[in-house]
Parts: C-alpha cells; structure tokens; sequence
C-alpha cells in the first residue's frame, strides 16, 4: 500500500514538475551555432564566413554578417564575436551592448565578462555603485554563474535524486539507510528548490528587460520627460542603465548604479 501510495505521489510531482520544466524551456535561445559552423541561418550566410572576416579584420563584413544571424535568433557566441567586432573598430557603445546581451545569455561565462569589462574601461562615465548587503551580492553572483537552462538541468537532477533519497527512507529496514535517506532528501529538497528559483530569476531577466545602453555620444538626463525640463547631468555612450518606467513612448525614467534618476528621450537609449 505504502508503494503504491508513493508512485502515485512520485507521479503527480513529476507532472508538476515537468510543467514548470516546459516553461522554462519555453525561453531558451537558438544556441546551435557555434565556432566554425557551416549551418546556414537565413539560406545566405553562416557564422563561420563571419568568423573567417573576422580574422582576416573585415570587421565591417564580420559584423553584417552576425547581424544577419541574429535577426534569426539569439545566441552568446554571435553577441560575443559582434562585441569584439565593434570593439575593433572603436564602436565602443555597440561592443558593450553586444557583450551584455551575451552575458544576459551565459551569465557565466569568464571570457564574456572579461571583454565587457575590458569595453566599459573605454567609456567615459564612471559611475559608483550603491554598496549592497553581502549576503545580497553572494546570491545575486550566485543566481548569475550559471544560465537558466544550467539551473533547469540542476534542478530536474536534484528532483530525481531527491525521489530515489525519499525512497529510501520511506522503505528502508535499515535505520542507517532510513537516516542517510532523510538527510539527503532534505539537502535535494533544498537545491530543487533554490535551483528552480534561481532559474525562474533568469527567466525573468531574458523575458523582462529592464536594463539598456546609451548609444548617444552624450545626452542630458532632465527631471521631467521633456526637452524643457531641468538638465540633472549628462550620461555618455557605452553607459548602462535601469529602465524605471517604461510607460512612456518617446521617453524613459532611468536610474543608475549609484540611485541617480531621470528622463532620457527612449531614441538615446537600445535595451539589452
């Protein structure tokens, strides 16, 4: 009876769970081209003629190129290599955009967050940030080593390996094993639900984006969302910053790094 009481539980979470499993799936990015393809994405060109002018530094013809791919879908390695193409030619603005959009889709990825730190040394606004709790910036760093199809894969596993610890300490003889079944199973509970939360947090920031970059070379951000309002300060190309309201067509509330706030005409900006 206890078994079959168990399968059918076993059963009715792994439809939940599968559920919420397909939601995630749902936002996952066109990452089947990597270095050296030859897949076609539009019938015309492929990523690897990109990377060929690349290394032979046609970066204006590397850059049409993943652009042309990027109109077909989103991938980190296309953001990336567009970044440094932008990057070669001084486009500095276009290179952190285009960086930030990778690490938005590999948010653990060294080699990105490398080149984006590298790119934003170029812009000219230097912005402190507001210090932040520790144990808020440990699990913001935390949700961000990994993707979320990485915290996806990590949760399914835990659940799984949660059902075989519940096994054993539901029908287990053996009080050690009824004990290293009860103990596992609450570590398993513990990262099934952590890593479900962290890729629902992941989710939301490649669905919900609120964050954008200044493309203009310089732009006054003013009190009030018009061209007459009070001048607060000037923000430069390359500079990132929090989309506050978006109610606004032709202008946007920012906010940056450091609290300040203010409207923006929505042209100067290109969201990530």
């Amino acid at each position: 009876m206890k078994k079959i009481l168990f399968l059918i539980l076993i059963s009715m979470s792994m439809t939940c769970f599968g559920q919420d499993s397909q939601n995630i799936d749902s936002i996952q990015v066109n990452d089947s081209i990597h270095t050296g393809s030859t897949i076609n994405a539009s019938g015309d060109v492929t990523k690897a003629e990109g990377d060929s002018a690349y290394i032979k530094e046609d970066y204006a013809a590397a850059i049409q190129v993943y652009e042309t791919l990027l109109k077909n879908g989103e991938a980190a390695d296309v953001y990336y290599n567009l970044g440094n193409s932008y990057y070669k030619i001084g486009e500095i603005a276009k290179a952190v955009l285009n960086y930030e959009r990778a690490l938005l889709l590999q948010p653990g990825n060294n080699d990105i967050r490398a080149n984006l730190e590298v790119a934003r040394t170029k812009t000219i606004d230097k912005v402190e940030p507001i210090p932040e709790v520790f144990f808020v910036s440990w699990t913001k760093s935390l949700i961000n080593s990994m993707s979320v199809d990485a915290w996806a894969t990590w949760g399914i596993i835990s659940f799984i390996l949660l059902i075989v610890a519940l096994y054993f300490f539901i029908f287990s003889k053996r009080i050690t094993w009824k004990k290293a079944g009860f103990i596992s199973g609450i570590i398993f509970l513990i990262i099934t639900i952590c890593a479900n939360l962290f890729a629902s947090e992941q989710k939301e920031h490649l669905i919900n984006r609120n964050e954008a970059i200044i493309m203009n070379p310089s732009i006054t951000v003013r009190s009030t969302p018009s061209e007459s309002g009070t001048s607060l300060f000037i923000l430069h190309e390359g500079r990132k910053v929090s989309i506050k309201d978006n109610s606004m067509k032709e202008w946007k509330e920012i906010r940056l790094e450091d609290g300040k706030v203010g409207w923006i005409p929505a042209s100067a900006i290109e969201v990530i």
